[in-house]
C-alpha cells in the first residue's frame, strides 16, 4: 500500500480507528508538535492528552510511519466496504478527498460526469442510427446527454440521439442490453469503434449542460 493511499484512508477515515489507535495517534501529534519541550510534553501527560501507557506507546515504537501504514492495513482487511476510494474515471488515480471532482494527476473534471456505460458491441440500422450496445455500470442514461469516447482512444464526444432495449443471447442465455444510438461518428470512427468494442472499454456519460 502506497503513502497516498495511507495517508488518504487515515486523513478521512479515522472513524474506523479503534480506541488505542486514536489515542496513539493523538499522542504522537501532540509529542510532535511540541517536539523538544519535555516541559510541555510531561504537563501533557499530566492532562492526559498524550498517554504514558506503554500499550499505546508501542504502537509507535517502529515510527509513525509504520503506525499509519499498520492502521491503515488492518482497517482494509476487517472493514474494506467502509472505505471509499474516490479514482479518477480517467486515469483511475486516487483523487484528493472522497468529494473531490477533479483529479489533481491528470486535470480531469468529472463534475459533468452522470454515468458509466461498459460497451459490449456496436451495430449499424439501415437508414438508422448507430449504436452502441452495452450496459449501465452507474448512474441514469437520458437521450441528449454525451458519450465521451476517450477511454475507447477516440476523443470525441457524441450525442446521444435515442436509447433502445436489446435482448441478445449470452452463452444460449438472454440478456438484456441498452443500446445508445448516435449519427454523429464517421464511418473509419464506425469502424475503428467495431475493433475496439471487443475489449469491452468502460465509457463515460457526461451532461452537455455542465461542459
Amino acid at each position: 500500500m502506497d503513502k497516498e493511499t495511507v495517508h488518504y484512508i487515515i486523513t478521512y477515515f479515522r472513524n474506523l480507528m479503534t480506541h488505542d489507535e486514536k489515542l496513539a495517534l493523538k499522542s504522537q501529534r501532540f509529542t510532535y508538535k511540541n517536539y523538544g519541550s519535555s516541559e510541555m510534553n510531561r504537563t501533557l501527560k499530566e492532562k492526559g492528552r498524550i498517554s504514558s501507557d506503554p500499550e499505546i506507546a508501542a504502537f509507535l515504537q517502529n515510527g509513525y510511519d509504520e503506525f499509519e501504514l499498520n492502521v491503515a492495513q488492518r482497517i482494509m482487511a476487517e472493514t474494506p466496504e467502509k472505505v471509499f476510494f474516490n479514482n479518477c474515471p480517467q486515469c483511475s488515480r486516487l483523487a484528493r478527498t472522497p468529494y473531490a471532482k477533479q483529479c489533481r494527476h491528470c486535470g480531469y473534471s468529472w463534475h459533468k460526469l452522470v454515468a458509466k456505460f461498459k460497451i459490449d458491441s456496436v451495430f449499424q440500422l439501415t437508414n438508422r442510427s448507430f449504436y452502441l450496445l452495452g450496459e449501465i455500470l452507474e448512474g441514469e442514461i437520458n437521450p441528449g446527454q454525451l458519450i465521451d469516447l476517450t477511454a475507447t482512444g477516440l476523443h470525441k464526444k457524441i450525442k446521444i440521439e435515442s436509447i433502445e432495449l436489446v435482448d441478445k443471447p449470452n452463452d444460449g442465455k438472454p440478456w438484456n442490453g441498452i443500446a445508445l444510438g448516435t449519427n454523429e461518428l464517421t464511418e473509419e470512427d464506425k469502424e475503428y469503434l467495431k475493433q475496439q468494442s471487443f475489449l469491452h472499454p468502460i465509457i463515460n456519460i457526461i451532461n452537455p449542460q455542465l461542459i
